[in-house]
């Protein structure tokens, strides 16, 4: 079933996307007067295809990778005198501009109506609630403590953990002061508190913000009863069954799943005692764990789960808006993403964020799938990441890319005169080899993932 979502939710993601963009491309064209001879959805063989009443040629293709818009251009081909002035490359400067930008202005106005969706949907967030922080880290330099409440980071609110570690994430790589207000447990009073940053995760193949401050989430006590196994996984291969309950491991007492996380993610290619429960009789089990991650320090892996309980209702909170408001919300946060992901981009090239970050088509369709399983909001949630995603993509100054095309003719507005054939061409392909050479490493990125 996981495959079929996984299909199904990439090629409903790329399908909305791309012809979302590419109509942007389209709209403007039509709109500056430029014949459109043929648009696009996919490459290759066209499965479908139709025309419409002013000639243009619809298209859904056999590879879901992306489209096209093809315009009437002299640069093409040859063009009929009494056409001419339907030609693009006859168009003004300004016109060029705005019928190329229009394909990632369209991705960003795409995002924006998902998360206006998303703001009026409303959704349950946890309380940012400290369970713990570990002696001498970051958190505990800074004062906090448990019980208390992150209220805001940086001046933004933090309504939920989602919100915590999306303010964090903009700091990865960094050096400085991170400013939060936290609520003490039972008050109404805030107090600042300031988290000194040193290079913080700089390079770091997989950043785990919380957790590299020192700070552990609030959570409900689980019992550690086995509830799920992996069936390919150590706790599997070592017997363990669903309902065995977890008494010790390498001697010391269990009360709490969070325990036996804690523990075995610091052991990995270790070989553990755990002491089990089983039809009241108790046995001890020898556990070789595995590693997981492709970090310099991979995590122990078990395999195992228990059975998820109800959070209290005063840890819970309902987020959502108005109509209107949403449209704010919905604006905000295409923005604040917009952001992050042109700052992550640039980390990336400065060395402050591994590229080792960068994702291809293999973790696209993953998650597709992943979020198409979960739910109609977390699927649109993944709908606009990746529309914004195309979008900043799309604006970079690369040659063949939107964003090379509108560099070249801002340059052809300021001289008054287009670059030569012979610089255009250099420039197309530079960029054709930065754009394979970032494909192959996103690709080498998925295949090391898997």
């Amino acid at each position: 079933m996981s495959a079929l979502y996984m299909i199904a939710g990439t090629l409903i993601a790329l399908g909305v996307l791309v012809t979302f963009h590419e109509f942007g491309h389209f709209w403007v064209a039509r709109r500056c007067g430029v014949k459109v001879l043929r648009f696009s959805v996919g490459f290759g063989m066209p499965l479908l295809r139709w025309h419409d009443k002013q000639g243009t040629e619809f298209v859904v293709a056999a590879i879901p990778l992306g489209g096209y818009v093809k315009m009437l251009d002299e640069r093409e081909g040859e063009v009929p005198v009494d056409q001419l002035d339907q030609s693009f490359n006859r168009k003004s400067v300004r016109q060029r501009i705005a019928i190329v930008a229009a394909g990632p202005i369209a991705n960003f106005l795409l995002a924006l109506v998902f998360f206006w969706v998303l703001a009026m949907l409303g959704s349950e967030q946890v309380r940012p609630v400290i369970g713990a922080v570990e002696s001498g880290s970051i958190a505990a330099k800074a004062g906090l403590n448990a019980g208390q409440e992150i209220v805001s980071i940086d001046g933004e609110p933090t309504s939920g953990w989602a919100a915590v570690n999306l303010q964090l994430v903009r700091r990865l790589g960094e050096s400085g002061a991170i400013q939060l207000l936290v609520r003490e447990q039972g008050s109404t009073a805030e107090s600042p508190r300031t988290l000194a940053l040193d290079n913080w995760l700089k390079g770091a193949d997989e950043p785990d913000p919380i957790r590299s401050l020192g700070i552990r989430p609030w959570r409900p006590a689980l019992p550690p009863v086995l509830a799920e196994l992996d069936p390919k996984g150590p706790a599997q291969a070592a017997g363990l069954k669903t309902g065995d309950r977890l008494l010790a491991l390498d001697g010391q007492p269990l009360s709490d799943w969070q325990q036996v996380v804690d523990t075995v993610r610091t052991r990995p290619d270790t070989k553990i005692m755990l002491r089990i429960e089983r039809d009241n009789a108790q046995i001890d089990v020898p556990v070789t764990l595995a590693a997981r991650g492709e970090s310099k320090a991979p995590s122990g892996y078990l395999g195992a789960g228990v059975k998820a309980i109800d959070w209290p209702p005063e840890m819970i909170r309902e987020v959502s808006y108005g109509p209107l408001a949403a449209i704010g919300e919905g604006a905000r946060r295409t923005w604040t993403m917009s952001i992050l992901t042109l700052d992550s981009l640039k980390k990336m090239l400065f060395g402050e964020l591994s590229v080792k970050n960068l994702s291809g088509p293999i973790t696209i369709a993953k998650v597709a799938g992943a979020s198409a399983q979960s739910g109609v909001a977390d699927f649109l949630n993944f709908l606009a990441y990746l529309s914004i995603s195309l979008g900043v993509l799309n604006l970079l100054p690369i040659p063949v890319l939107d964003g090379g095309h509108l560099l070249f003719y801002l340059i052809e507005w300021v001289r008054g005169r287009p670059l030569s054939d012979r610089v255009q061409g250099w420039g197309i392909q530079i960029g054709i080899s930065l754009v394979v050479g970032v494909m192959l490493l996103a690709l080498v990125n998925d295949l090391g993932r898997l």
